[in-house]
């Protein structure tokens, strides 16, 4: 199934697509893929909010703040999910039958590739208005829906694997 298709029927039932990928052929290129995916999509999301500040603060120009984001976002913040990922594969081994260190990657990139709908909202909130109450309700909305695809995704895995009935 197309990637975009995949998010969108993430939204309808997130453990039917988390059990269809871990079903599937999700190798880690493939995890790396979604990630770096997911990756890209929030730094192209910040630029509206980069434009915005370059705009209202000139001592640091638009190109500064874009490639710094970049750096952040394409090569710093992928290091960090996997870092996540660790932290939770070792908090998960102190229940029975934990799910694998690949399944927990998959659920957790899965999760922010398919909220990242919402990010993009975000980043346009971000830019066109700013800082207010529209942007930390965008920001709680999208906080609420990555929670719900990883916790969604982290049961349907642990069912697919028989850890759980």
């Amino acid at each position: 199934m197309a990637l975009t298709r995949n998010i969108a029927a993430t939204y309808r039932g997130p453990g039917r697509v988390v059990s269809a990928i871990l079903n599937g052929e999700a190798r880690e290129d493939r995890l790396l893929y979604i990630l770096l995916t997911a990756c890209a999509v929030i730094f192209v999301a910040q630029a509206p909010y980069q434009a915005r500040e370059a705009h209202l603060d000139e001592t640091v120009p638009l190109q500064a703040r874009l490639y710094w984001s970049a750096f952040l976002w394409i090569f710093l913040f992928p290091l960090v999910m996997y870092v996540i990922a660790a932290f939770v594969w070792l908090v998960n081994r102190v229940v029975p039958s934990p799910p694998s260190g690949h399944d927990i990657r998959a659920v957790l990139f899965w999760s922010l590739l398919a909220s990242s709908p919402i990010i993009l909202l975000l980043g346009l909130t971000a830019g066109m208005i700013g800082p207010g109450p529209a942007l930390q309700s965008i920001a709680l909305l999208w906080c609420l829906v990555f929670a719900w695809f990883w916790i969604a995704g982290t049961l349907a895995a642990r069912r697919i694997r028989g850890l759980v009935t």
